[in-house]
Parts: C-alpha cells; structure tokens; sequence
C-alpha cells in the first residue's frame, strides 16, 4: 500500500488519472483516495440529481467507486478515467430509480434542499446582497431539482459540472444531438432571469462538504477492505 508520502508526491506532481490508475493496478492502493477525492464532487451532483436524495447519492458514489476498483483493470483509456467514472455512477443512479417502489414528491421534504446549493457570495457583498443570494440559490435549487429527469441531469453535467457535450453523451449513453436538445430544452424551462443572473457561477451553487467527503472515502475503504 502506498505511502502519504507518495500520496503527496502524486497530488504535488499533479499526476493524471490515468497516471494515478497505473499506479492503482501496479499495487499502490492507497493512491485511490486521491482518484476518489477528486471526483466525489462530481459523483456527487450527478447522483444527487438522479436520484434527489442526499444519503442515497452518497451510497451511490460509494457503490460506483467500489465496483470502479473492481473493474479497473477493464479500463482501457478509450475516455477519461472522469468520464468512466461518471458513467458508472449515472448507471448506479438509475438502477436506484428504477428499484425504488415508490418516488418522493419535491414537496415531500424542505430538507432535501439542505445544503446542495449554497449562496455564491463574496466578502465585499453587504449583508442584504448576501441575504438576496441565498434566496437566489434556494430558488435555482428547487427550478433544477423540477426539472425532468433527463434535463435535470444533462444541465449538471454540462453546465454545473462543465463537461464537454461529448463527455456528456459518453456518461449518459446517449448521442450529442440528443445532449443538444435535452440541454436546451432544460434551459427553456428554467426562468431566463434565473439563468442569466447565476449563469457562469452555477457551478460553485453545488457544494460537497468536507465530512461527506471523508465519509464516502471511509466507506469505501471499509467495503474494501482497506481499514
């Protein structure tokens, strides 16, 4: 098992996925951590918006890190590590949905709002602009959360996480027409001065806190085996 110092080395280095991957099969295990601290964020927006649920993404996230372990021998490099990843989690995601016996409502719960979307503030913003971008997040929050399902997910990947429409149409099986038409139509029907006023910030809106961080990590370790 690798070393923190070797841990440190690869996070100094900046060494690719694919580098750390390489590494991961040579027998430096440990190395994993760092592949998983780097993509719980993305894992896990996309999950959370699949499924709307904040535990059950992160047992998503768990369950597509352990299964990416298992088969990451398979992985040929034919996409980005980051892009395979996702893809597992969305088909994760969705055999969730499809398990489930029945769906929760948006109105089920204020929790679920939580704390997935967070005011995009800055120090020089006084007190009342602070308090308007609060309520800003909560109300994009719940536009995107009633979002179908299939736009809802296209508009996190592509616009809250950033990747590519390739990328996209990779994660979800799908063309880059249909990437195209999904995005477009989920951006239809959020209101265009909502849209306007976060546009380039949406990403920060997302946030993975630290302790959930480090809890998809423990778990993953202990199904592993590596505790």
């Amino acid at each position: 098992m690798a070393s923190a110092a070797l841990l440190q080395q690869a996070k100094n280095e900046e060494w690719s996925d694919e580098q750390v991957v390489d590494r991961v099969l040579a027998g430096d295990t440990a190395l994993y951590e760092l592949l998983m601290r780097r993509h719980n964020q993305r894992l896990y927006r996309v999950a959370r918006a699949i499924l709307r649920d904040d535990a059950e993404a992160e047992d998503v996230m768990q369950d597509t890190y352990v299964r990416a372990y298992q088969n990451l021998g398979r992985f040929e490099g034919r996409a980005k590590f980051s892009t395979w990843l996702t893809r597992i989690a969305v088909h994760e995601a969705l055999a969730r949905c499809q398990k489930r016996s029945r769906f929760q409502s948006l109105d089920d719960s204020n929790s679920q709002y939580g704390d997935v979307m967070n005011a995009v503030t800055s120090s020089d913003r006084s007190p009342e602009q602070k308090s308007y971008d609060m309520e800003l997040s909560g109300v994009l929050e719940k536009a995107v959360l009633s979002l179908p399902d299939d736009y809802r997910t296209v508009f996190v990947l592509r616009d809250v996480e950033g990747m590519s429409t390739e990328e996209t149409a990779q994660s979800l099986n799908l063309t880059q027409e249909n990437v195209k038409v999904r995005l477009h139509r989920a951006h239809a029907k959020l209101r265009k001065e909502l849209y306007a006023a976060v546009g380039a910030t949406a990403a920060h809106c997302f946030q993975f806190h630290a302790v959930r961080c480090d809890r998809v990590v423990k778990g993953v370790f202990n199904t592993l085996g590596w505790t």
